[in-house]
């Protein structure tokens, strides 16, 4: 691991971070414009109107990251240059999980009033600090200072990130233990910032200060101390307890920020029922998590290492308290601000877990409960849901100077800086917001819709209906503690779905639960629906020879193919048809359906048919058809950039290779294929898609081509 450490660090280059430009410098034009004489405007702008420099420079997404190197994770002081390694891994952190970039800056001082001087000095520069892994008591005098004399955002993460995170966390754990927050009592171990900044949030949570025993390296923190300085001294108990063993019988909660092993099996036991442990000493926790679990089955335990359930991780809030702080140009981090951060993590930690946490976790189906009663920090819905709610109290707060009126463009804007996020599928679901679509589901019966339903219930992406075998849904339901209602159900056995089915004509296939949502959707007893398909190259075949299909939608239907590529959506149709104008109808159609997608359609028309390549009509009616006559050498055609839509007249073969050429070069998602018909799109799913395809197709399925 040693070697492994410091190879990460050394190579192939020095450091984990880098500074790249965000701007074009390929030509003479654009480095004049980067720097002399180009760079001379925005230096006029900025001196007319200080407030520019948030719109020339990047400094509303620059924060800085400042240490003394006095007090570095359990390192202890070790000095401002053997700090930086920590820093530049907080840069990152900060990179990855919230784009926000970050300059970290080591400071050879460990005087508070010239510490203080050189930050406030920064400030032009920066549109946050983030105080890092300084000692105690320094470090709340500091931050004290800064923030009565800066216009922008400062914390100092070892006490805030810490509170906040385990503030969460306490919440949760309160709930699934059935405990008052205000009757409960709780031990602290640790008196340095972060035990500190924990124990003033708990309190604004609702813990009683009365309720809490503070112990510090030399013992309980009480009124026999005449040691205490004035931090300390706000936490002194009246209560006759004289060491951590005493203390803790009888108590709820023990907060452990001391160190490792000082909890043993019987003063665990000692605690009152349903107790709750946060060991948060590290590498060590207060008390073994295995021999905890082991004394006592009725116990919620959190820890700060990520080999164990329940990690209490600053990485859960900084990066996302920041975002929120910048993006509404707070001039400070206020205690309401730390709260809503609270509540949003603590809020995220009962919704349904996203697939990609689940397998990143190698486990089936993470729910809330003794196990998980705080966010992974991979889930990229923190990026939302936290940085929201910190934005949103800030303005609320009057300490906001850019005020955001549609908190749903926000929240779209925050959506697409997220890893999972597609800009394209994110615009269809903001600008389709609140149609809640009926969507049936077909062939129900398996984990990855079931899962994909739940995340689209609790996201209000749609209203999921569930057709299939209702015992097999059930029992997958229970098994993996998924939040779906039971009402959602259609029993694909039940004798009155049978007999509606024989009723429209079609009797042959009553064990087509495709065909059954078809039905339902020509019947209006749904919106929409998503058909699934053992065999991805079923799909066309099903649409191409179905007579009962073609029965339902008589004939009035085309299928498509959208392909996430790099460069944007890119679609491929082959039309069947024996008429221009039949052609100009289904393009007609296919335009309507991709402009949700994308306002500019390219079109490339194709056809063995030279009639209906170079037909004038078609061309007429539409501004955005090109055409071109391919020979079977496919290759041979070189795609112009512009080109977002291509359509096949009478000839699959050229789509289907098309296709397949575009998947193979971009191994970017496919969408579909969709079945166009004049009132909503179809949407189609395979026994490959993925949890996150499914959602991402049920978002599509809010399309409406009426």
């Amino acid at each position: 691991m040693k070697k492994k450490a410091l190879d990460y660090h050394s190579l192939p280059y020095p450091g984990k971070i880098s500074v790249i430009s965000s701007k074009p410098t390929f030509n003479q034009e654009q480095l004049s414009l980067a720097y002399s004489p180009g760079v001379a405007e925005p230096c006029l702008k900025i001196f007319k109107n200080v407030n520019d420099i948030y719109k020339y420079t990047s400094k509303g997404n620059l924060v800085a990251v400042i240490s003394n190197g006095t007090a570095v994770l359990g390192l202890g002081n070790i000095g401002a240059e053997a700090s930086k390694p920590v820093m530049e891994g907080k840069a990152v952190l900060f990179k990855i999980f919230a784009d926000i970039d970050v300059f970290d800056i080591e400071i050879n001082i460990s005087d508070v009033d010239n510490f203080v001087k050189i930050v406030k000095s920064l400030e032009p520069t920066f549109g946050g600090i983030n105080l890092e892994d300084i000692k105690a008591p320094e470090c709340f005098i500091i931050e004290k200072k800064l923030k009565q004399i800066l216009k922008i955002p400062v914390m100092h993460d070892d006490q805030h990130g810490t509170a906040i995170i385990s503030g969460a966390a306490l919440i949760n754990a309160l709930e699934i233990q059935n405990k008052n927050i205000n009757k409960i009592k709780m031990i602290i171990s640790g008196a340095g910032s972060a035990a500190i900044s924990c124990a003033k949030i708990y309190i604004s949570l609702g813990v009683l200060k009365e309720n809490i025993i503070m112990f510090d390296s030399k013992g309980v923190i009480d009124y026999k101390r005449n040691d205490l300085d004035s931090i300390k001294y706000e936490f002194i108990t009246n209560r006759n307890v004289k060491n951590l063993r005493e203390a803790i019988n009888g108590s709820d909660v023990f907060i452990g920020l001391s160190k490792g092993n000082i909890i043993d099996i019987d003063m665990l036991k000692s605690m009152n029922n349903n107790p709750i442990i946060f060991a948060m000493a590290n590498p060590d926790p207060e008390i073994d998590y295995n021999l905890a679990l082991k004394a006592r089955n009725d116990i919620i335990i959190a820890t700060g290492r990520s080999d164990f359930p329940n990690q209490v991780n600053n990485v859960l809030g900084f990066p996302y308290i920041f975002r929120g702080a910048l993006d509404v140009r707070a001039v400070s981090i206020n205690e309401e601000m730390k709260i809503a951060a609270v509540h949003a993590i603590a809020k995220l930690a009962k919704r349904p877990v996203p697939e990609y946490v689940n397998l990143a976790y190698n486990t089936k189906n993470i729910y809330f409960g003794k196990n998980y009663i705080i966010p992974k920090p991979i889930d990229h819905r923190l990026l939302i849901n936290v940085s929201l709610a910190v934005a949103k109290q800030a303005v609320e707060s009057n300490i906001a100077k850019n005020i955001i009126s549609d908190w749903d463009q926000y929240k779209y804007e925050l959506s697409n800086k997220t890893q999972k996020s597609n800009i394209y599928i994110n615009n269809i679901a903001k600008n389709h917001k609140n149609k809640f679509k009926k969507i049936i589901f077909t062939n129900a019966s398996n984990y990855k819709i079931l899962k994909a339903v739940e995340i689209i219930k609790d996201d209000k992406i749609g209203d999921p209906v569930l057709l299939g075998d209702m015992h097999t849904i059930i029992n997958i339901i229970n098994e993996y503690k998924l939040k779906i209602k039971y009402d959602s159900i259609i029993d694909i056995n039940d004798k009155q779905i049978k007999k509606l089915i024989k009723h429209n004509f079609i009797d042959n296939e009553l064990e087509d639960y495709n065909l059954y949502s078809n039905l339902m959707l020509k019947l209006n007893l749904a919106d929409t629906a998503i058909l699934y398909f053992d065999n991805v190259n079923n799909i066309n075949n099903y649409f191409d020879n179905n007579k009962n299909i073609s029965k339902i939608y008589n004939n009035h239907f085309v299928v498509t193919k959208c392909i996430l590529t790099k460069k944007g959506p890119f679609f491929i149709t082959n039309i069947k048809s024996e008429s221009n104008d039949n052609i100009i109808e289904v393009i007609e159609l296919i335009n309507k359906y991709i402009n949700n997608f994308v306002s500019d359609i390219k079109t490339l028309l194709i056809s063995n048919n030279f009639n209906y390549a170079q037909n004038n009509n078609i061309k007429c009616k539409f501004d955005n058809i090109y055409d071109n006559i391919l020979s079977n050498m496919l290759f041979e055609y070189k795609f112009n950039d512009d080109i977002n839509s291509i359509i096949s007249i009478n000839d699959n073969n050229y789509s289907s290779k098309i296709s397949q050429f575009l998947i193979n070069i971009e191994k970017y998602n496919v969408l579909g294929p969709t079945i166009l018909q004049p009132l909503n799109p179809i949407q189609t799913i395979n026994i490959n898609s993925s949890v996150e395809d499914i959602i991402q197709t049920a978002i599509i399925s809010n399309i409406n081509l009426s």
